[in-house]
């Protein structure tokens, strides 16, 4: 159920209030089950810290040998073991879940839809977004094309939640600053979600600023839930899960390894933001 950027989803309303996230980090291996598992885990720690929110991350329900294993275990939307997943676990924790990223059924049998699901405490999925800047990346022996196994989206999604309103992304749509302007017209958002699952490479270089940027720009909080570590596969991510606040001060980071980050989305220092700094206001294109 895709809403777009000028039309939140039903869910919690409009009112804000100060709202406790959590992002997950995972580094996620080739077997399903063990990685819904340890996915489980994680909600389930974040739940106990008190978050009403919980982002997991990109590839968190696997990250296989090859590029076309996801293929393999692409879903139908409404139907399949890893959406049932997500959906018992936001009930059974009364929470807002957010499965970061996970293939779902496209037209053309090589590719699936990079999907990336929210469901409210009822367990009922109230967002759909389907990733769409496709990672390319070339250096040396380094080489990875999204596009071959991947069919990208075309709609930007936000949804509703008690903080205010929520704006979905994916890892690479990080690079591209114009996706999130258009989440913070009108009302704007409130937060901006990042499950990613960058590079070694080009977390190094670029992850933190960028997402420091973003809440910059945008005024607006950023929760990223990473994939942090050395994969059965062979690949090795950067990690480095956070919050960044409105003013793009790191509230809380996780450098590597499996575990949790969490923060309080507070609209009050939003607020207090926008109107000393009024950006956003004084934009003229």
């Amino acid at each position: 159920m895709p809403t777009d950027d000028t039309q939140p989803s039903s869910g919690a309303g409009t009112g804000r209030r100060p709202f406790r996230v959590a992002a997950v980090q995972t580094v996620t291996g080739t077997d399903l089950e063990r990685n819904l598992a340890r996915a489980e885990a994680r909600i389930a720690e974040a739940a106990a810290g008190g978050a009403e929110l919980v982002l997991l991350p990109e590839y968190f329900c696997l990250m296989g040998h090859k590029d076309s294993d996801k293929v393999a275990i692409r879903e139908r939307e409404g139907d399949g073991p890893i959406q049932h997943f997500l959906a018992e676990q936001a009930r059974r924790h009364g929470i807002w879940l957010v499965g970061g990223t996970l293939p779902l059924w496209c037209e053309d049998d090589a590719r699936v839809h990079n999907a990336s699901l929210a469901f409210d405490p009822q367990g009922r999925q109230v967002a759909r977004y389907d990733k769409i800047h496709l990672f390319g990346f070339t250096r040396g022996e380094e080489s990875y094309d999204e596009s071959r196994t991947i069919l990208a989206g075309r709609t930007p999604v936000t949804f509703d939640a008690p903080c205010g309103r929520v704006g979905m992304s994916v890892c690479y749509d990080l690079r591209f600053p114009e996706l999130y302007r258009r989440m913070v017209e009108g009302d704007g958002a409130s937060l901006i979600l990042m499950p990613a699952a960058f590079t070694w490479t080009t977390g190094q270089a670029h992850w933190e600023v960028l997402l420091r940027a973003r809440a910059i720009e945008n005024q607006c909080y950023v929760l990223a839930a990473a994939q942090g570590g050395k994969h059965e596969n062979g690949r090795r991510t950067w990690g480095h899960s956070m919050l960044v606040d409105p003013w793009g001060e790191v509230l809380s980071v996780l450098p590597e390894g499996e575990g949790v980050v969490s923060g309080v989305i507070d609209p009050q220092r939003m607020d207090e933001v926008r109107q000393n700094l009024p950006a956003l206001r004084h934009r003229v294109l």
